[in-house]
Formats: C-alpha cells, structure tokens, sequence
C-alpha cells in the first residue's frame, strides 16, 4: 500500500503554469515538457522570429523571471497569538516579513482566492528605495535581528540615484512581487498600485507584461498637493499615479455617491425611499426620432389616478417624446422597458413648453432601478447617474496633509512619512470590492489601507477582510515614533490597526464589524522534511526516547506545526479555525472543520476509532510518519480499519478524503 508525503516544496510555479498551457494548447506539451515550435505554430508564427522585438528588458530581467518561480524552502509563518486581537473571531491577517517570501507562502491558501490587491511601493527617489544584497553569512543572524536584512540573510540597501542600474534594481524587485500577486488575483480581481513619475513609465510596461496589455483598466492622475513639491527645477508636481490593472472578469463597482450627489436625492416614495426624477426623453443626440425609430412611441397619462398606460385608455392624455423645437425626438427607453416600469414614471405639464413630458424615478438605493438594458443610452445621461470614476482625482480629502492628519489623530506624535489617506483608499475598496472579498496590501506601511477596510465595513455593514503584510523596516532612532517605543514599522502598523479599530467601534457601538487580526511572523521551518526515516537512517531509540526530535525543531510547538502544514494545502485561509480534539489524543488537531493533523507519537486502535467517527469526516487526514515506527503491516493495518470504519460509519454514503505523512 503507498502512502502520500506532505511535500516540503510549497509551490511548482513551472508545473503550474505548464498546465495551464496544457489547458489552451495541448498539442504544445509533450510529456510533460513544452514543445516551444508546436506552441509557435499555434500562435500561428511558422517561420523563425528575428532576435529583435518589442518588450522591456532590463540587465537582470532573467534572474527576476527566475526568483519569482523559485520556490521557498524551510521557511514558515509563525502563528503570534499574544500580539494578535480578537484571535476567536477575526478573520484578518497581518504577517511581518519580506514580502516575496510571504507572497510564496501564501501562494497555494490564497490562490485565486484575494479581490482587490493595493500596493504603494517605493517610487524610487533616490532615499526611499531598499534592495536586498547579498553579504557574508557572519553577518546574517544579527543584520536580521537589527531589521536591516530578511531572514535568507539578504541586506536591504538605499538605491541611490548616482548608482549603477539604479531603475534596474527598481525592476528587479517589483517584477517578481507581481508576478506572485497575479497568481493570488481572483479572475474578477485587481490589483491598483500607487507610483509617481519616476518608474510610471516602467511599472506600466512591467504590468503590461504580467498582466497583459487587455488588463489595463486606467492610469489615474491623483492630485494630492494642489501647491506643489519643490522638487523639480521646472515643474511643481502636484499630483502622482494610480495604475490600475484587472484579470478578464474585473468590473470596477464605481465610487459612492458624494454627499452633494445624495441630497440630490430628494424626494421619497410611499415606502420612504429616495428617489430623485429624470427626463424619459433623450436629450443630447442622437435625440432624433430617426435615431431610434423603435423609441418613439405615445405613452398615454390618466391624470386622476396618476396611471401610465402603452395603450390608450379612456380620459388618458397622449404624451410623445418631442425636441424642444416640436420635432419628433425619442425615449431613452425602449417599449417593453417602459411596460416593465410604468409604476415608476411620472408625467408633468410644463407651462414653459405648453406640453406634457415624462420623468423616471431613479432610486438612491441601486437595487431598486431597473437594471441597465441595451436600449439604455451610452451617453453623459448614464454616467452621471452611476459613479464612474474619472481619469484625474482631486479634492482636499485625497491631500497628503490630510493623510498625516488622520495618522496624528489615531496615533498621536508617531510621525509617519507619506500615509495615504483613508478617504483615498475607501475609494478604492469601493472600487475594487464587495461584501466578503479579501483585500492585500504587501507594501502595508501604517496600515491605511486596513483603516480603510475597517471603515468602509461600519459604513456599509459588511465583512471585507484584510491582510496586511510588511517587512518590519526599523524607525530612525532620531524619530519621535522610536522615542514613543515603536522600533519598526510593523509596530507602528498593529498599533495603527488596534486604535483606528476602536475608535470605529466607539463612534458605530451598534457594528459587529471585525476591527482584530492575527499575526504571523516569518519563520525558520519546524519540520525535518528529510527525516531520519526518509534517508534510511532509522534510529529506534530517538524514536521512542525523542520522537519529537527525529520530526521536529528543537522548542517548536505543534500550533507551529499545523500552520506550517497549512501553508501547503490550496484554498486553506489562515484565519480559520484551530481545535485541538482533546477526546481523542493530546496532539490531535481540527483545522478549519476539514483537516484532521494527527501528531500522536503512536497510533492506537482506540484513536483510529475515534478518528473515524469524527462527523463531518474531515477532506484530509495527516499522520506522522514516525508514529508508525516503520512497521509498514501495522500501517497498512492502521489504515485498512480506518478505512472500514469510515465506510461503515458513512453507509450508502461515499465519502472522499486523502491521507498524507509527514
């Protein structure tokens, strides 16, 4: 009987993206490799293409293609109950790490699985750039201590103007983030990203290429400082990008409605909804009858009882769509659209005119509109209706002052550089999301974008969840923020979260919504992936002296483990739930109601019988390997009544689950 390893290796970007070319052109892959001439061939490039073309390179661009398929080994996220909030119930994350890293681990629980990514990386000014650079491992462990290198024992270094491939390095650090975060996309998902002049230019091309040149959405101007930065000799900039790119599904959800566009909504129907009125007639062309003929068509009024009608009916009022010279015009609505919404129109008498016109109720409430059909009109009519967002941004409340004030309220001295506003960001998770969907920012800084989530939550009720990820950069010993006990920026980040957090609850104390998260850290791995057992050295004694030694790290703890596990299986959110099943041994773990992680150092027939009364039956049961002691006939008589028992527990019932070793 064969028995299935959890594998060490977290993610097979090659595999997978060979499969997915499998998927379109099966005749390009043969035995499991790429046949590039046969793929040529479907492309329809039949004879051989010149050395020249066109795309972005850079010296470099090779190895960043290659770092962002590499898969990460022996590194985990440890799971830090005792600096997280509201563990029990939040459904949100904040990881402190290199974020390349973290994109890795996360890569198989959240693939496909984030709706909105937003990013406000470096823009590569010449101060304000970090890089990873290698250096000797005698200085890894305390670079890393000090904040100043990730825990592969790479340094981060500034990116000077003045030196060598100074957009280069830029490149050669974002490609592979990117890369990684379209994977974690949803096929309705976007990722929006914060730039300025000085790698706009090369982020596009960049997007172009990862994301392809369809799934370019806009390039936004955001005029945050209406004076302007002195830091050019000719030109005061007064505003930076936002880059918007989406997979083939994405539908933006549009901005809400200002406070001056909902008083426009200013009367009520029987039922106290607002509502406000608009012309049924087309104005602005093409209004012509000959435009549209099947648009005009006579809609017959009853002034007593206030009823429309498409036919005539006894004392109703015959009422056309005319221009305001008297020539035939049209509807914007066709005949059935009308018949579906007579309740809603509204005709009136202009004493200007001399005539009758109809207006339509349009509702504050979308829901209560009818839904757009063909025969709407493209026209400004629409788009003043919706709340399409406009390709330049501005206002007071997109100001990078307005960003440090609403930082200073809920932090207080904590001085931070640059923190987008919040008013900023609940635009884009308008934008971007829906009630449930995730919501990542790995260039997290202070944590706006998480105050944004919150807020745009307790407006609208709903339950969008975020994960916040951020290398813990160390604070300037001179600032005010590390005199007030905050060492890196993480802090700075969690602290942000858990009073922005409160004062919402505070102002909205009839919210449930979740203002928690639970931290992870990166970490050295737990596991012994090559194991004694693995590599034919079976040493019995270890086994029943130190089990956990022949397994595990030393001082690791089995949370740790699980997690770790975790990490592996595709779909498994890190905010779910964790029991331990004490009715059936001390080690023994539910993860999520659907993983069983068994790390008893033996098996008894009394545990695989509770194990297989366990209802629901979990999808995926994982043992240790060692606690079999490597009698192979009393694992396979383990798993015989295991699956017996689960047979007979289930009845005519097929119930699928896999088992797997570590």
């Amino acid at each position: 009987m064969g028995y299935e390893k959890v594998q060490q290796g977290i993610n097979n970007i090659v595999g997978d993206n060979v499969k997915k070319l499998a998927q379109l052109f099966p005749s390009a892959i043969k035995d499991g490799e790429v046949d590039f001439e046969a793929l040529k061939e479907e492309l329809g490039q039949f004879s051989e293409a010149g050395s020249e073309k066109y795309e972005l390179t850079w010296a470099g661009k090779k190895n960043a293609k290659k770092i962002a398929q590499e898969d990460i080994i022996g590194k985990t996220l440890k799971y830090i109950p005792e600096d997280s909030k509201d563990t029990a119930t939040t459904k949100n994350l904040y990881i402190e790490g290199d974020n390349l890293e973290v994109l890795k681990l996360l890569r198989q629980n959240y693939y496909g699985a984030i709706k909105m990514i937003y990013i406000d990386p470096p823009y590569n000014t010449g101060n304000d750039f970090v890089y990873n650079d290698n250096f000797t491992v005698s200085e890894k462990k305390s670079s890393f201590e000090e904040g100043n290198a990730n825990i592969s024992g790479e340094r981060y270094t500034i990116n000077s103007k003045s030196s060598n491939r100074f957009h280069a390095r830029w490149l050669d650090n974002i490609y592979p983030r990117l890369k990684i975060a379209k994977d974690l996309l949803t096929e309705d998902g976007a990722i929006f990203i914060s730039i300025d002049d000085n790698e706009v230019h090369n982020l596009k091309k960049v997007c172009d290429e990862i994301f392809g040149e369809e799934g370019f959405v806009g390039q936004l101007s955001i005029v945050n400082n209406l004076k302007g930065r002195n830091d050019k000799k000719n030109i005061a900039t007064c505003h930076e990008y936002l880059l918007i790119y989406g997979k083939a599904l994405f539908e933006s959800n549009g901005l809400p409605l200002t406070e001056e566009q909902r008083n426009k909504f200013d009367k009520e129907d029987e039922n106290g909804n607002k509502y406000q009125l608009r012309d049924l007639r087309k104005r602005g062309r093409p209004d012509r009858r000959e435009d549209r003929p099947n648009m005009y068509f006579p809609i017959y009024y009853n002034e007593l009882t206030k009823e429309c009608f498409l036919e005539r009916q006894e004392n109703t009022i015959e009422i056309l769509p005319l221009r305001g010279d008297g020539s035939d015009g049209r509807w914007r609505w066709g005949k059935e659209r009308v018949k579906a919404n007579l309740a809603i129109l509204e005709p009136r008498y202009s004493n200007i005119a001399g005539r009758w016109g109809i207006e339509h109720r349009v509702y504050l409430n979308p829901a209560m509109n009818p839904i757009n059909s063909d025969d709407e009109e493209e026209d400004g009519d629409i788009e003043e209706r919706s709340s399409k967002a406009k390709s330049v941004w501005q206002g007071g409340e997109l100001s990078t002052d307005v960003g440090r004030r609403t930082f200073k309220e809920i932090m207080g001295n904590a001085a931070f550089d640059y923190p987008k506003p919040v008013d900023y960001l609940t635009k884009l998770v308008y934008m971007g999301t829906s009630d449930s969907d995730i919501v990542m920012d790995f260039f997290s800084g202070s944590a706006s974008m998480a105050h944004a989530v919150m807020i745009v939550n307790s407006i609208e009720n709903t339950r969008r969840k975020f994960v916040m990820i951020q290398w813990p950069e160390e604070c300037d010993e001179k600032t005010e923020a590390y005199n007030l006990g905050f060492k890196n920026i993480c802090e700075i980040g969690k602290e942000r979260i858990r009073r922005a957090g409160e004062k919402i609850r505070e102002d909205n104390p009839n919210s449930s919504i979740d203002i928690g998260f639970k931290l992870f850290k990166m970490a050295d791995t737990n596991i012994k992936w090559n194991s004694i057992l693995d590599m034919g050295q079976l040493d019995i004694t270890q086994l029943e002296t130190t089990p956990d030694l022949a397994d595990f790290m030393p001082n690791t703890n089995d949370i740790d483990i699980v997690y770790e596990l975790m990490l592996r299986q595709r779909d498994v959110s890190l905010s779910e739930t964790l029991e331990n099943l004490e009715g059936i041994g001390e080690r023994t773990y539910l993860y999520a109601s659907s993983y069983l992680v068994c790390l008893e150092t033996f098996i008894t027939e009394e545990i695989v019988d509770k194990l297989a009364a366990i209802d629901p039956l979990p999808i995926k049961f994982i043992f240790r390997d060692s606690a079999f002691k490597d009698d192979i006939s009393l694992k396979d008589e383990t798993f015989r009544r295991l699956k017996a028992l689960i047979e007979k527990n289930s009845g005519t019932t097929k119930l699928s689950y896999t088992v797997e070793f570590i």
